[in-house]
């Protein structure tokens, strides 16, 4: 129902100091309104597939694996794979890693051995659409 419904069928029985912060409290608490909230947003668009990749190591697809157990301090590893021929490369890093940890590993890792790729695919994540990356 929302917050402006709810605030205004209570206003017609009741009334109480901080009327309007209580049920903005309450609707963001209520479970049931969150399930069942309507969607203001614009739906997203239908997926596109992606161009074939036309040589090794131009096309990359980039992602992280999470929440494995530490060891020597590590437990997310950066994965970079080739579009084209499948092959992949894997990188650790610490829990708390940046945009500029990741940006430096991929340079050593990928750039370094292959050049600069065409085209990078990832999930967007916050760390591959920071500022950092553009």
């Amino acid at each position: 129902m929302g917050v402006d419904k709810t605030f205004h069928r209570l206003q017609a029985n009741f009334y109480w100091s901080g009327m309007r912060q209580d049920v903005r409290n309450f609707v963001a608490r209520c479970l049931i309104c969150q399930a069942t909230k309507y969607e203001t947003k614009k739906p997203a668009g239908l997926l596109q597939p992606l161009p074939l990749p036309s040589g090794v190591w131009e096309d990359l697809s980039l992602d992280f694996i999470i929440g494995l157990p530490p060891s020597h301090g590590h437990t997310v590893i950066l994965v970079v794979v080739d579009r084209f021929s499948k092959g992949a490369h894997f990188g650790a890093l610490p829990t708390s890693y940046t945009a500029y940890k990741v940006a430096v590993m991929f340079l050593d890792m990928i750039c370094k051995h292959h050049g600069l790729p065409r085209s990078l695919v990832s999930d967007r994540d916050p760390v591959f659409i920071s500022k950092f990356w553009r």
